[in-house]
């Protein structure tokens, strides 16, 4: 299981603001905070996200092909994640709507350090 994804930042105050304000929709609070890292615990699930500015000093940069996915409640709670991120700074990366022919309800957006961030909902499990 993973316990949390950490995504690099260069500016910790506006980071840490952006996931305040998106992270409270889904019961994310604040578990840890320090310096260079803010931490969140989202709800009663043991999964946290962090923000961070790098150890080694080098600047914060996006991996290619690198995605963090929310799962949320609803097709609705999809498109007003969605929006309210792009309010909050972020930058759309693929209007809500379905995916893999109604397996899921999704969207995507960059947060303000260029992170890519899915939003979802599941209708069904993947056949194998």
């Amino acid at each position: 299981m993973i316990s949390h994804t950490t995504l690099g930042t260069n500016n910790l105050e506006t980071a840490a603001a952006f996931y305040d304000a998106l992270l409270a929709d889904l019961g994310g609070k604040r578990h840890l905070e320090t310096e260079r890292a803010v931490i969140w615990r989202l709800g009663e699930s043991p999964t946290m996200l962090g923000v961070s500015i790098p150890f080694n000093g080098e600047p914060a940069t996006i991996g290619n092909g690198s995605m963090v996915a929310f799962a949320v409640d609803s097709p609705a709670q999809v498109d007003a994640l969605h929006e309210k991120a792009l309010a909050l700074g972020g930058s759309d990366e693929g209007d809500p709507g379905e995916r893999l022919e109604g397996v899921y309800y999704g969207a995507y957006f960059r947060d303000p350090d260029g992170n890519k961030i899915s939003l979802f909902h599941l209708y069904q499990a993947p056949q194998n």
